[in-house]
């Protein structure tokens, strides 16, 4: 399945794309650790970004997430991931949202337009009814880019998610299904 703009798409990855995700974790590497939990070294393997892709394809069988690579069209460059996981179906409908993109290519609308297409297979095709996200209160970036998604502010999540060994606050977005929200 490839979802897609006229400048970008994202797709579910397969094995084949093992290096191409080896490549973009340590590009980033720097960039990405003040954002995520603290990670291994053996997360930086080819062995690693290969379980990941096979666990995701499970997690995608058994309706537990969507896990997603975004590539630049014009040279099938993977630039960034987008994921929906911890999914809930009856009675919620709902899911949370998760992305990182390439930090050369941050800035330019890249994953607002990532993130409609991904609200579009969300509710269109997934059937979840709310789509949630956390941001760090210092990710100005992030936060923009949920505000362009159409996604409303909801509040603080004190201490909610342990990054680098320390517990930190998240500011939570929501967007519902009925909610008006820019198309890709």
């Amino acid at each position: 399945m490839t979802i897609t703009t006229d400048l970008i798409y994202f797709r579910y990855l397969t094995e084949e794309d093992a290096p191409a995700l080896l490549s973009l974790m340590h590009r980033n590497r720097a960039h990405f650790e003040p954002f995520t939990i603290t990670r291994p070294d053996t997360f930086y393997t080819l062995e690693e970004q290969t379980a990941r892709i096979r666990m995701w394809d499970e997690n995608r069988s058994a309706d537990k997430s969507y896990n997603f690579g975004l590539f630049f069209k014009e040279n099938d460059e993977l630039i960034g991931e987008l994921s929906l996981f911890h999914v809930a179906r009856e009675p919620a409908h709902k899911c949370m949202m998760g992305y990182c993109l390439d930090h050369a290519y941050q800035g330019k609308g890249i994953m607002s337009q990532a993130a409609r297409l991904a609200l579009d297979f969300a509710f269109d095709e997934a059937g979840f009814h709310r789509v949630e996200a956390g941001v760090m209160p210092h990710n100005v970036g992030s936060i923009r880019v949920l505000e362009k998604a159409g996604f409303q502010r909801e509040g603080v999540a004190r201490k909610n998610v342990k990054i680098n060994g320390v517990w930190q606050d998240h500011v939570m977005f929501a967007i519902l299904e009925e909610d008006e929200r820019p198309r890709s």
